[in-house]
């Protein structure tokens, strides 16, 4: 073998590492934030939940099969936030990762509503 094909070979193999290390810290970061949403909306005061409830109610009337467009579910999520799975759980655990990602509370969403008619 050359000693530039084995260069070549080198930094293939070196750059295959580096993008997967990099992957595995995206997915660490990824999880944690997911575990960290949870946690928060397991640990949802009753503001928190009555927010949350308002919402859901303005948004669907609390259906987790309503329709409007690309909306879905009692959150009335862009369809491509649940990947394929539509059942309440991930209804659930979808909006409140979306909510606390983007306003950090419920009642801060619910704010946000307030004042624009969406979330």
């Amino acid at each position: 073998m050359s000693k530039q094909v084995k260069s070549i070979f080198v930094k293939l193999v070196a750059a295959l590492a580096l993008a997967f290390a990099c992957v595995a810290v995206a997915q660490t970061f990824a999880n944690n934030s997911t575990s960290q949403t949870v946690q928060a909306a397991k640990k949802m005061s009753n503001k928190e939940k009555a927010a949350k409830r308002w919402i859901a109610m303005r948004e669907s009337g609390g259906s987790y099969t309503a329709r409007n467009g690309s909306c879905y579910g009692k959150y009335q999520l862009s369809i491509g936030y649940l990947h394929g799975d539509l059942s309440p759980k991930n209804q659930e655990r979808t909006a409140d990762r979306y909510v606390y990602g983007r306003y950090g509370s419920w009642v801060n969403a619910m704010r946000f509503w307030l004042a624009h008619n969406w979330y």
